[in-house]
């Protein structure tokens, strides 16, 4: 199926309280994995770069592997920067191609924050390209982006937000953080204060710093000479919590990490003789193939491709 509009998936995943999972890739083989593996379980999927990845593999690099594979799978699936930066970030991915974006000011004053995303929309909407925004700040770490304080978002702040804007989807902090080190503690989201921004702004809803930080990769990283110590992740329960709360799209980043670096360090370590990176990487991907698929299950988005086909 060709690639749609962000807007498309999220409007739709509103509609029907579903939740669109999201994957972050920066090269071939995690591209291939989100989409084949989407494929097999009949999942809608966002692909997701960063600014990093931008400067790594080059906008040209990331947006021509995904021209080239579009037509190679039926599910529908949108082509999304995430956590753009700046207004010349959306424009190098409107160019490119990108069928949604994310502009993130949170940091910013919140006439800042307006005012650019505002704009961002007054580019984007013409197009037919989804606009997600953030409002409110997590913690933790975001491509080697180091926030230590959370701000939660306060709902009718999102609700005046939205309104001013015209966004597509609003990322709130609801207690969620980036990375593998969530919190001191058992992570607490904020589930009151999810319903009530859910409530005032009746617009899809976008969660950051999701990621499980599964144990058992954690365990294995350390097993072959890693070194992640008080990793924590947010419960699959929580999840599913926040879903039927109004969450519609939830991002997957750093659970593919750690199964590909588990997966990495077991082969590197047990098969020393290996010099093909072929047979390093492969048994890697299968790790990071199985940890989507888990992910895509647990939002019970497989076997929804077709509730979002025309």
């Amino acid at each position: 199926m060709p690639l749609v509009s962000g807007r498309i998936l999220f409007e739709r995943a509103n509609e029907l309280v579903l939740a669109v999972p999201a994957f972050n890739f920066s090269n071939l083989e995690f591209l291939k994995a989100i989409l084949e593996v989407a494929q097999e379980e009949e999942s809608p999927v966002f692909l997701q770069t960063t600014e990093s990845a931008i400067r790594y593999a080059g906008i040209e690099f990331l947006s021509g592997m995904v021209m080239a594979l579009r037509e190679s799978f039926q599910i529908p699936f949108a082509l999304h920067l995430d956590h753009g930066r700046s207004l010349e970030t959306v424009l190098l991915a409107i160019r490119h191609g990108y069928t949604s974006v994310m502009i993130d000011l949170s940091d910013s004053p919140y006439e800042v924050n307006v005012a650019v995303t505002k704009k961002v929309v007054s580019l984007c909407a013409p197009l037919g390209i989804s606009v997600e925004a953030e409002l409110g700040v997590l913690g933790g770490e975001e491509d080697n982006v180091e926030c230590p304080k959370t701000f939660l978002t306060d709902p009718q702040e999102a609700k005046d937000f939205a309104l001013q804007t015209g966004i597509t989807a609003l990322a709130p902090a609801i207690g969620t953080a980036h990375g593998p080190f969530k919190s001191t503690g058992d992570p607490q989201l904020d589930f009151e204060r999810l319903r009530q921004i859910k409530e005032e702004t009746q617009m899809p809803l976008v969660l950051h710093g999701a990621s499980g930080v599964y144990y058992e990769y954690v365990a294995e990283i350390n097993r072959y000479g890693g070194e992640i110590k008080k990793a924590k992740g947010i419960p699959e329960s929580d999840l599913k919590t926040a879903i039927g709360l109004g969450i519609n799209k939830i991002n997957t980043d750093t659970d593919l990490r750690l199964a590909f670096t588990a997966g990495l360090r077991r082969i590197m370590t047990e098969e020393k003789s290996i010099t093909d990176p072929r047979k390093l990487i492969g048994p890697a991907m299968e790790e990071v193939r199985e940890v989507i698929r888990r992910r895509i299950r647990l939002y019970g988005s497989s076997g929804t491709a077709g509730a979002y086909l025309p």
